[in-house]
């Protein structure tokens, strides 16, 4: 019996052979040095932090370079698989503005070098291994769960390193007859490498990232195929980058003690490897030590936890840019008007240790973002937040559109802008006080200051309605009439006169002008006092200070 024959045999009803998918999937017509990168996730849950930065560094390089980066859904280990995890994956790389070029998408899948799920590519893989089988490559292996253990326990007895591989590889030896027994007898199997390697010889890898990498060759008959006919992890990735043309796979660098299997594979394929960038984790510190950010410790490893409060993907992206390159926050702030694409990030600049989880620093840069936005993106932006995540200010926000939107451009149109709002869940906490229909008196603490006699606040409010307040005025004019007010109620209108002499006053402009603000919003600190007056109007100015005065 031939080879060939006994491929047949062992993976029967394959479709086409290697050729012809090598024919189906031609080379790229790209520009020369052109990168094609992908994210390649398994179905077992949302899109984490440390996934979402090797996202956008695979996205960044390829259309950079005018490449290609598309998503392949890598589900052969369906146990793992979590319920909707693909749409969950779609979603959180869709809320951050990773829109692959092709591959799995909502509405299907887009481009031509498909499927893009792996399920959905047995007849490729049973192709690529039946050419194995054929030139003497692979072999099927009929070891048991308990056969595998008793090697182990042996190997460890022996000291010995664990694995299927020399003498320990037993169905290696099978003889053609032997096999075909097994087969007759109902035995399942799976289908393994059949490795010329020698764990004493070494292999150098030239990391985009790390550089030379040294390790010993592989050795080990890895199973290729598995008992159900799908692929194992190794195997697919192999298949899956040489027909889909990858030029760089950039991954976490956990992956590292994988490369002398990759290379082992893509050598028995007879391809050239595509090149390997390998990420630094991105860590935290727990009890005085760094750890990878963790998908089941840390809530805010999920990406989904930043759509939740409202980050901007535009913050996300500028600080993902910050950790991948060292160069980044350099050049962002010599432009800081400049678009993040126009950025050419360089694996020479990416660190070769992990880089700490800063979720301040990633505050203060969609504080300082959402700061330079125009008052009408801000609305759009939390409209679009308040769909989704709070109803009731999104009800404010359709009744109330211009005047919303006056409130936030108040102070923000100008050389050092206010910085009210990290995020979009921050807009309602920080403006509701603005919304007669969140606004209920009985129901507020108020933050007066050194000014809370309720006497005392009542006359402030009482004669600063009846005689200081006119909606006519612009803004030099109303403050103006405050220090009048002031000087009336015997506190200080100059501040200068007031440090010299505190004794002589009973305070200050500034405490007037608090009372008046917290009477207002019930807060001691807002944005400019003159414009939210001017928005609320003199008939809700004058209901809110009523309720202190005839309370």
């Amino acid at each position: 019996m031939t080879l060939k024959e006994l491929s047949e045999i062992l993976l029967p009803n394959v479709e086409h052979d290697r050729k012809y998918y090598e024919e189906l999937y031609p080379e790229r017509n790209l520009p020369e040095g052109a990168i094609v990168t992908r994210y390649a996730p398994s179905p077992t849950g949302f899109v984490h932090m440390g996934a979402l930065y090797q996202s956008y560094i695979s996205s960044k390089m390829a259309h950079q370079t005018g490449g290609i980066f598309f998503l392949r859904i890598e589900d052969t280990d369906q146990k793992r698989e979590v319920e909707n995890s693909v749409e969950m994956i779609l979603k959180d790389l869709k809320d951050f503005g990773f829109n692959p070029d092709e591959g799995v998408t909502l509405d299907g899948e887009k481009g031509n070098y498909g499927p893009y799920t792996q399920s959905k590519r047995k007849d490729i893989y049973q192709a690529f291994a039946r050419d194995l089988i054929e030139k003497g490559l692979a072999y099927p292996c009929f070891l048991s769960e308990d056969d595998e253990k008793e090697i182990r326990d042996q190997q460890a007895r022996v000291k010995a390193r664990i694995g299927i591989y020399g003498d320990w590889a037993r169905s290696r030896f099978l003889t053609t007859e032997q096999v075909l027994e097994k087969i007759n007898n109902g035995e399942e199997y799976v289908i393994r490498l059949k490795s010329d390697g020698n764990f004493n010889n070494k292999i150098t890898v030239k990391d985009c990232i790390k550089g030379n990498i040294e390790m010993p060759e592989n050795d080990i008959d890895v199973v290729i195929i598995k008992s159900d006919g799908l692929p194992t992890y190794h195997f697919a990735h192999a298949v899956d980058d040489h027909l889909m043309h990858t030029t760089h796979v950039i991954r976490g660098d956990e992956w590292v003690s994988s490369l002398p299997t990759h290379i082992a594979l893509f050598k028995a394929i007879g391809v050239k490897p595509p090149k390997y960038a390998h990420i630094a984790p991105i860590s935290k510190i727990e009890n005085g030590n760094h750890r990878k950010l963790s998908k089941r410790k840390d809530p805010e490893a999920a990406v989904s936890y930043y759509s939740k409060l409202g980050i901007p993907k535009e913050a996300v992206k500028i600080y993902l840019a910050t950790v991948a390159n060292s160069n980044f926050e350099r050049w962002f702030d010599a432009n800081p008007n400049a678009d993040i694409n126009d950025f050419k990030m360089e694996f020479s600049k990416m660190s070769r240790s992990d880089s700490l989880f800063d979720q301040e620093k990633l505050y203060n840069i969609s504080r300082n973002y959402i700061s330079k936005l125009p008052a009408t993106v801000v609305y759009d932006s939390a409209l679009e937040y308040a769909k989704e995540y709070d109803h009731e200010l999104e009800e404010l926000l359709v009744k109330y559109k211009d005047y919303s939107i006056a409130i936030y451009n108040i102070e923000r149109e100008r050389k050092k802008p206010r910085k009210d709002y990290i995020m979009y869940s921050d807009i309602k906490n920080q403006t509701w006080y603005m919304y007669d229909e969140l606004f209920n008196p009985e129901e507020l603490e108020y933050e007066f200051a050194n000014i809370n006699d309720s006497e005392e606040i009542k006359k402030i409010l009482k004669l600063y309605l009846e005689k200081y307040y006119n909606e006519e005025d612009d803004e030099s004019t109303w403050f103006n009439r405050m220090k009048e007010l002031s000087d009336e109620l015997g506190y200080a209108s100059d501040m200068k006169a007031y440090r010299e002499n505190p004794d002589a006053y009973k305070g200050n402009v500034a405490d007037v002008s608090i009372v008046l603000r917290v009477a207002l919003t019930s807060k001691a600190q807002t944005p400019n006092l003159y414009n939210l007056m001017s928005l609320l109007g003199k008939d809700r100015i004058a209901k809110r200070y009523n309720y202190f005065i005839q309370k």
